[in-house]
């Protein structure tokens, strides 16, 4: 075999991307001489699925801590967070190494860092509502619970695949998306090929628990299951009252709640209904006194819509009430919702979600 052994290993280690017409004889399309690098990032931020996965752009020329500016910033419907960053005339090195510099960046971003930066790069919506358009449900309670780092190139040198093999060897969650142009006649294509068919997951050497919004100490969440025969909305309203049971998972998180809490309760596929205050601990149902008027009056022995009771009884199955004071409520034929509001299946949990308590304290008229 002819030739040096290390161009040799330089030639198998670069990337080649081909395109053929195949309506006929097979044709290679060449690939365009154009300057193609000063036109993707328009074309990622205008469709980011191009990278392959669902991604919302929330920030374009990112200025990081370090003075140097981030090409894009994206966040996945996980919440992981992806630093996309374009190789243009760098050098492998280079490149690489500014790409994991913006890793430490980012890795170190908190809930409310990723609010501002996307208000700064969309004005006039909210990262929730712009999250549930593109994925369809609100965003996870915690984002940033990992990163990928994405170098985008419209060539590959056989030192950064190297360099970014060996990262990946380390569980780097790091990739190179390779990108040509082919023209065929009036026609124009873009292809795209991956460097690695595999890469660590966005949580690989990273907080997996993400950063959640900061909680005021007061507010809480509570979901309302309406359940013929067993839980009614109408029966929480009139006697001062929420409920969960039917098995341990769904009252443990009820259980928690402190006297004292203001909670916003959220009725399943409806929206929330209502905001009052806790007034007393959770207690089974054949047991648990609310206070009706001047009196204070068992249950159980109420004039209720519901039974409160579950078909499979036992201990941790049993149905939970929680008394509250009514601050404001809706029937839930007027239930509140807008795209983007916190819900989870959590029976109660501590609401920080900044944009559903400001439509809520909206809504509800609340002074806070």
């Amino acid at each position: 075999m002819d030739g040096d052994p290390a161009d040799q290993l330089e030639e198998h280690l670069a990337l080649e991307l081909g395109l053929w017409r195949v309506d006929g004889d097979p044709v290679r399309l060449a690939h365009s001489n154009i300057p193609l690098e000063k036109k993707l990032e328009d074309l990622i931020e205008q469709d980011p699925d191009i990278l392959g996965a669902p991604l919302l752009i929330i920030g374009r020329q990112v200025p990081t801590a370090y003075g140097k500016f981030l090409d894009l910033l994206a966040v996945d419907g996980d919440g992981a967070l992806h630093a996309i960053e374009l190789k243009r005339d760098r050098t492998p090195r280079d490149v690489t190494a500014q790409v994991l510099d913006y890793g430490s960046w980012v890795q170190q971003l908190t809930h409310e860092d990723v609010i501002q930066i996307f208000a700064t790069y969309r004005v006039g919506i909210s990262f929730e509502q712009a999250f549930a358009d593109r994925f369809e449900v609100a965003p996870p309670e915690a984002v940033n619970t990992g990163h990928v780092l994405t170098i985008v190139a419209a060539d590959m040198d056989p030192a950064t695949e190297r360099i970014i093999n060996y990262l990946a060897g380390f569980r780097v969650p790091i990739n190179v998306a390779l990108f040509r142009h082919f023209t065929d006649g009036e026609r124009s294509y873009l292809a795209r090929t991956w460097l690695l068919s595999e890469v660590a997951s966005p949580e690989a050497g990273t907080n997996r628990q993400g950063t959640k919004e900061p909680w005021n100490g007061q507010d809480w969440y509570v979901s309302f299951g309406e359940e013929a025969g067993i839980r009614s909305w109408k029966d929480a309203r009139t006697y001062g009252f929420v409920s969960a049971g039917g098995g341990e998972w769904y009252s443990r998180s009820l259980r928690t709640l402190p006297v004292g809490a203001r909670i916003f309760v959220y009725i399943p596929r409806r929206g929330y209904v209502g905001v009052g205050t806790v007034t007393g601990e959770a207690q089974p149902f054949e047991t648990v006194a609310l206070q009706v008027g001047d009196a204070t009056v068992r249950m159980a022995g109420l004039d209720l819509g519901a039974g409160y009771r579950h078909a499979v009884d036992g201990p941790g199955r049993e149905e939970f009430v929680v008394p509250v004071t009514w601050e404001h409520t809706l029937d839930q034929a007027d239930a509140f919702w807008q795209k983007g509001m916190f819900a989870n299946q959590n029976s109660a949990c501590k609401l920080r979600n900044r944009f559903t308590l400001d439509l809520l304290t909206e809504r509800f008229g609340l002074d806070d």
